[in-house]
């Protein structure tokens, strides 16, 4: 079965996003580890937590992906800001132990015009300072669209990243779809040869998470900006060839449209009408 979900709200807890995920028929989803726009993080309630494993067992969810806020920049050219990414994904890594073994997204950073090769190695100092060897969660770097001073917007840089981190078994990336199409990596017309380049820059390995989104813009745009399924640039027949691609189909798919909860729900539906069996 496709493993697909949506990005939650973590306002009312780890067992009401469960819930909601169950209710429109997901089996897996997303959510912030603190205030996406703020530095905020709730105190963990441990039963809470437990609720939500419970539930995930009970109906077969795949992995989670939690996503670090988007005020992260390990990169950033000023140091408080750097600090602030260190402190709080070393602190969001500890709290994910309450729901072990499952997967933290983040942006890579944008490097301010101090260019991407002080970029990664910012990145990966950070990582070597937070990474821990006995953490269950694998952290995984987000495909950039390439917006600005972003990094990531090529397999290379994440591969340079990686290569720098010392307990790189702790590391994965996550596929954006929109994002790599808005980078220029053309998953419409050739997603066997995107991924074959991602393997061998990469590793197919690497890949543990898919984005799953259309794009308001064509291919090369570099401007990141998320449709709903089919409507956009990337469109339906492509979606088809990406959730039954042997390398993704048994990833977990999270959409990060433009919707909410009954949009998701028919979004998980069309997608799963997609999904072709196991042969």
């Amino acid at each position: 079965m496709l493993s697909i979900g949506c990005h939650l709200s973590s306002s009312k807890g780890f067992a009401a996003m469960g819930n909601a995920a169950s209710s429109i028929g997901a089996n897996t989803f997303a959510f912030f580890t603190r205030n996406p726009r703020g530095g905020a993080a709730k105190a963990i309630d441990p039963a809470d937590a437990e609720a939500l494993r419970a539930h995930m067992e009970v109906e077969g969810f795949a992995k989670l992906v939690a996503h670090a806020p988007y005020t992260l920049n390990c990169c950033s050219d000023k140091p408080h800001a750097r600090q602030f990414a260190r402190q709080a994904m070393a602190e969001d890594l500890q709290r994910m132990e309450f729901l072990p073994n499952n997967y933290y997204n983040f942006h890579p950073g944008s490097h301010v015009k101090q260019g991407a090769e002080a970029g990664i190695s910012m990145i990966a100092e950070v990582l070597n300072d937070v990474l821990a060897p006995d953490q269950s969660t694998v952290v995984l770097l987000e495909t950039m669209a390439g917006k600005g001073t972003e990094v990531g917007r090529t397999f290379e840089e994440l591969a340079a990243i990686i290569d720098r981190v010392e307990l790189s078994d702790h590391m994965g990336v996550c596929l954006d779809t929109c994002h790599v199409h808005d980078a220029g990596y053309d998953i419409v017309n050739d997603l066997d040869g995107v991924l074959e380049e991602f393997d061998r820059v990469l590793g197919i390995e690497r890949l543990r998470a898919v984005h799953i989104n259309d794009s308001k813009n064509p291919c090369g745009a570099h401007k990141d900006r998320h449709e709903v399924i089919g409507k956009g640039y990337i469109g339906l027949e492509a979606f088809e060839r990406i959730v039954n691609h042997p390398a993704l189909s048994a990833l977990p798919f999270i959409l990060e449209t433009p919707n909410e909860l009954p949009g998701y729900a028919e979004e998980i539906e069309l997608l799963r009408g997609f999904s072709k069996p196991c042969s």
